[in-house]
């Protein structure tokens, strides 16, 4: 793999903290839907979904 990239023209180099911010920002991507999530299903009457099922 290390020789197949030598040969490209144009290099470039990603560093750590790349990695870092994009996981960051997934785990606080999903940490916000799965709260929002609980919220509603928290604050939710549990008798209307009874009823309609």
């Amino acid at each position: 793999m290390h020789w197949w990239l030598q040969e490209f023209a144009y290099k470039s180099d990603i560093k750590w903290w790349t990695f870092a911010v994009a996981g960051g920002l997934a785990v606080g991507i999903a940490l916000l839907t799965v709260s929002f999530q609980s919220v509603k299903a928290a604050l939710m009457n549990p008798v209307k979904s009874l009823r309609s099922e």
